[in-house]
């Protein structure tokens, strides 16, 4: 199986990728709900490491260290960097505090010194908030983001027709590496359709014509 279809199959065993109706941020009823903190233990957090590893690699970016923005790209971050390490790829890595520390080394970042071309993790882009954040950071140490690595692409339009992904890709001109989206979730979906196990395809499929997003979303 494809890493991306297996990704969204793992999800789903976690019950990290749940279906039935949630409200989003932007007061929307979403037929699946998304929710990267449920990667909780060593074992899963190990294995999402281990799909995001496979998403940068196979995407053939090249990009020198790897950044994890605060908070949920800590772990993640460091998690990627020990998949890599396994595969024989060493790569350094750092990440940001939220608030700049006052005392011992100072400031707000930890890690490797930033520079080269930098690839940031995070677990989602919602408003691209964090990744604007990280990529001030980042300049301002003199390195050169040279992407974003997330877990899923919603492939959704925030208030205009662009979705986040595709407005952090417009503004910076950064590749998003998206470990699956909204794409592949349909696929799996479509495959497993006789089996009658993951009801609500219909339903996020007429979730996509009425939000998605007017571009193709993901990378």
């Amino acid at each position: 199986m494809d890493f991306r279809l297996a990704f969204i199959e793992f999800a789903i065993e976690r019950q990290v990728l749940r279906f039935g109706e949630f409200e989003t941020k932007a007061g929307r009823i979403s037929p699946y709900f998304f929710n990267a903190g449920l990667f909780n233990d060593g074992a899963t957090m190990a294995r999402l490491c281990g799909f995001y590893a496979e998403a940068a690699l196979a995407s053939g970016l090249a990009f020198d260290m790897l950044f994890g923005s605060a908070y949920k790209g800590i772990p993640l971050v460091t998690g990627v960097a020990m998949d890599l390490a396994g595969r024989g790829i060493n790569y350094p890595f750092a990440y940001n505090r939220k608030e700049a520390k006052d005392h011992g080394e100072g400031g707000l970042l930890v890690g490797a010194p930033l520079k080269g071309r930098v690839l940031i993790v995070d677990d989602v882009i919602s408003a691209g908030t964090s990744v604007r954040e990280a990529i001030g950071l980042i300049r301002a140490a003199g390195g050169e983001p040279a992407g974003v690595l997330i877990a899923l692409d919603r492939m959704e339009r925030g208030q205009g027709e662009l979705s986040a992904v595709e407005e952090v890709k417009r503004d910076f001109a950064l590749p998003v590496i998206a470990v699956a989206t909204l794409e592949h979730l349909m696929n799996f979906l479509s495959l497993r359709d006789n089996d009658g196990v993951f009801p609500g395809k219909e339903a996020i499929a007429a979730y996509r014509a009425r939000y998605g997003s007017t571009q193709n979303g993901g990378c």
